[in-house]
């Protein structure tokens, strides 16, 4: 991932231009990363070590997602409309 294109997902998503550690921005940047990855893993079937570093930044956006959830429900409700993610099978508030 070039720099512009970090730069363009930090604008999107972020509350302001200097906006670089917010829970919808490390988010965002995650999710990049995984589909990313996710296409690399579907051509080289038997990277392993790349599939463990898959399943730790699942782990982390759902750990990110969980407190974004918690903190501000209507933004956690936006972003995984707007990144596409899966929602669990939650109480709905």
């Amino acid at each position: 991932m070039d720099a512009a294109h970090r730069k363009e997902i930090m604008n999107t998503h972020g509350k302001n231009e200097q906006d670089t550690g917010s829970t919808s921005v490390q988010i965002a940047l995650l999710s990049d990363r995984i589909s990313n990855l996710s296409n690399h893993l579907a051509t080289n079937k038997k990277d392993k070590h790349g599939q463990r570093g898959l399943q730790l930044m699942n782990g982390k956006r759902r750990r990110l997602l969980k407190y974004l959830e918690g903190k501000d429900y209507d933004a956690y409700i936006a972003l995984t409309n707007t990144l596409g993610i899966r929602r669990g099978q939650r109480i709905v508030r």
